[in-house]
């Protein structure tokens, strides 16, 4: 129900993994998504208070194998099934709480917050599609990193307008956001272009039954970072940019035909 509320692409997205993987990964973005809602949209609350209750109740969650909040009891079997590192989670909560006092970062905190709030929400979602074998999800740590990086660099670039204009916040460092020039949009472009490629590399090697479900997503923000690209920078500072749904079916239908005749 929270995937389906709050993303029509990953709802889609998950649609089309294997069905065992489905239910694990729902349960993955509906942890995600309340931490992220708790820093985002609770402005009349204590906001620093309600995501250390949240942390605190998970890792108990998990301890225990059990809670009483669904979005956690889903998220601590999945971490409990697959065996997920709880160092993982820690990195994630931890880019959560940077997001309560940070609107600007430099280097070191941009990549902190990009490992945090990406990178290793990739590594938990892998940890599900290699069936925890350990091997596998060394061999494909890199990519999967790199892929959640172009994602949520993207998302960024999308939501440059909602993130400086309504939060106050700019993530990609040394930008001035009020002056954001061709080149300087180029940059960030051709930075994304390298995880971006480099993840897709990973998903050639993902098993056949995630493989699918994951170029699904690789393919909608593909073609969310070719319309950002098209744009210029005052555009993208003016609203924030989608992609039709009626475009994202003919995406994954393409993309579905694509697969079937590995042509990936």
């Amino acid at each position: 129900m929270v995937t389906n509320s709050y993303s029509t692409s990953f709802s889609l997205g998950i649609k089309f993994l294997h069905k065992e993987f489905q239910d694990p990964i729902y349960s993955i973005y509906g942890f995600v998504r309340f931490a992220d809602e708790i820093v985002d949209t609770f402005h009349d609350f204590n906001k620093r208070e309600l995501l250390e209750e949240f942390k605190i109740e998970t890792f108990r969650s998990i301890e225990r194998g059990i809670s009483l909040n669904p979005i956690l009891n889903s998220f601590q079997c999945v971490v409990n099934h697959y065996k997920i590192d709880l160092q993982l989670i820690e990195t994630f909560l931890k880019s959560m709480e940077m997001d309560l006092d940070k609107k600007a970062y430099d280097s070191e905190g941009y990549k902190q917050y990009i490992l945090g709030s990406a990178e290793v929400v990739g590594l938990m979602c892998l940890r599900v599609f290699v069936k925890g074998n350990q091997t596998i999800y060394d061999n494909l740590t890199p990519y999967a990193m790199s892929l959640g990086s172009a994602f949520q660099k993207i998302n960024f670039l999308r939501d440059l307008h909602a993130d400086y204009l309504g939060m106050g916040r700019v993530y990609f460092p040394n930008v001035e956001l009020t002056k954001l020039d061709p080149e300087t949009k180029l940059s960030l472009e051709n930075d994304i272009e390298l995880d971006f490629n480099k993840g897709l590399e990973g998903i050639k090697l993902l098993p056949k039954d995630s493989r699918f479900g994951v170029y699904v997503a690789y393919i909608y923000y593909l073609k969310l970072f070719k319309k950002i690209k098209s744009l210029h920078p005052e555009r993208i500072m003016e609203e924030r940019i989608r992609i039709p749904n009626s475009q994202k079916m003919v995406l994954f239908a393409s993309s579905y035909v694509r697969h079937s005749l590995n042509l990936l």
